[in-house]
């Protein structure tokens, strides 16, 4: 955030509360502020089974507990070492109404006028207001006030977001060939310097080629054969790469990242079912985005009738699959009876909250529109036996407050590379059709 050597005040709206309810303890040293307003917005996310009404939940607990011994409205230490101090503040005695003429009726506007009542209050301070609202945000810095996005989970630099894989050009043609027999060669050989735990590589020769992975265990270099799976034929390097990482016993989290039409769902579900007899569970999920902001309940039927059209594109994947096979194959009849004795589950994100994950083949799609703290969540009910796959693409982001630097999967990507458990690799190429990959392009 801003230079260390500034006294700051940070005062805290309520969508950061709602992206990460251990926010307040996130600003090092320096005291935070929690309007008044906030806690009554909160109080109307805490009933539902979104993430945003846990978030809210979890920080009206967390205030409940800080004020058994003290009262928020004094300073009360927050927990943990070298934290500063936290307080909750009364509506605004109107002193600033010669900053800010506009409605005062309004929220947003409300915390913005506790803001600049802090920096006539406070003249030493630097009272800097967090919002995950551009628009407040935008507003703020309007009447002169301090305004930033909350940073914790973000990714700095996203330019440089880690893709998964490196082409090397200028492989001696021995050495390639030497590959192909062995399937394996060591870095030396290979010139490689810059070594991480299953990154993926395409070495060539001009015309001639291979596909590699780095073996931290061995240090060496294995040959990536192509590998049908569940009749599913990868179509490029990186889904050779994608299908490696996903049926590799010992990666036990995958991310995958890539463009509309790239095969990111479909080659996670077909691994899936590949492997269908080293797991108890094959469970696919997405987080819900209603349409408009409104919740499921606007939506007529039971709960079934309101989720079914946000699970369609996965149920459209697994017929995909399925039609792979005549009506008179084993395999066909097979895929029915896994969804029908529930060996296949698809379902909401919501549905799995408090659930340990053991024995599981787990399948998170749309990952962008979780937050960092959600991704953790699901990545920490994983239990033996459990294999992770979060698929998105962060330039789709459905979600708001986030975006492609704060979202989870981003997270994921940044934070856990080069670990032996992880493996990811980015599509860069639509295969959906030449129409799509239009699209995805040029519009």
């Amino acid at each position: 955030m801003a230079e260390k050597n500034v006294n700051k005040l940070f005062v805290l709206d309520t969508s950061v509360i709602l992206f990460d309810h251990d926010a307040v303890t996130n600003f090092e040293e320096h005291d935070v502020i929690i309007p008044i307003q906030v806690l009554e917005e909160l109080d109307k996310f805490k009933k539902g089974n979104d993430t945003k009404h846990y978030e809210a939940r979890s920080f009206i607990r967390f205030l409940n507990e800080l004020s058994k011994e003290h009262l928020l409205t004094s300073w009360v230490p927050l927990p943990g070492e070298n934290k500063g101090k936290l307080k909750v503040i009364m509506p605004s005695s109107k002193k600033y109404k010669e900053l800010a003429p506009y409605d005062e009726h309004k929220i947003d506007n409300q915390i913005i006028h506790t803001c600049l009542d802090l920096q006539l209050d406070h003249p030493k301070l630097k009272v800097i207001l967090v919002s995950k609202d551009i628009c407040l945000r935008v507003k703020a810095r309007s009447v002169n006030l301090f305004a930033e996005d909350y940073e914790t989970g973000k990714v700095k630099d996203l330019d440089v977001l880690y893709t998964g894989m490196t082409t090397i050009e200028g492989i001696e043609s021995n050495v390639i060939d030497e590959m192909f027999t062995t399937n394996k060669a060591t870095a030396a050989e290979l010139k490689i310097t810059e070594l991480a735990s299953n990154h993926f590589y395409i070495l060539k020769n001009g015309r001639k080629s291979v596909l590699g992975v780095y073996n931290s265990a061995e240090n060496i270099i294995d040959r990536v054969e192509k590998e049908t799976i569940t009749r599913i034929k990868p179509k490029n390097a990186e889904q050779t790469f994608a299908i490696r990482a996903l049926m590799d016993p010992h990666i036990r989290l995958v991310t995958i990242r890539g463009v509309a039409g790239s095969g990111k769902t479909l080659l996670a579900l077909a691994s899936a079912l590949e492997q269908r007899s080293k797991f108890q569970q094959i469970y696919v999920t997405r987080p819900i985005v209603p349409l408009s902001n409104k919740d499921l309940g606007f939506l007529p039927g039971d709960i079934n009738s309101k989720v079914d059209p946000y699970m369609q594109p996965i149920w459209d994947n697994l017929k995909y699959i399925k039609n792979q096979f005549s009506e008179r194959d084993k395999e066909y009849a097979r895929i029915d009876d896994m969804v029908q004795n529930e060996k296949i589950t698809i379902a909401p994100l919501a549905f799995i909250r408090g659930r340990t994950l053991a024995n599981v083949f787990f399948i998170v799609d749309e990952a962008q529109n979780l937050t960092p703290h959600e991704v953790k969540t699901i990545i920490t009910r994983a239990g033996e036996n459990t294999k992770i796959v979060l698929t998105g693409d962060i330039n789709q982001i459905d979600t708001p407050y986030l975006d492609a630097e704060s979202n989870g999967l981003s997270y994921v990507i940044d934070k856990v590379k080069n670990n032996p458990l992880f493996a990811h690799i980015t599509l860069q190429k639509g295969e959906r059709s030449e129409l799509a990959n239009l699209a995805n392009q040029l519009l």
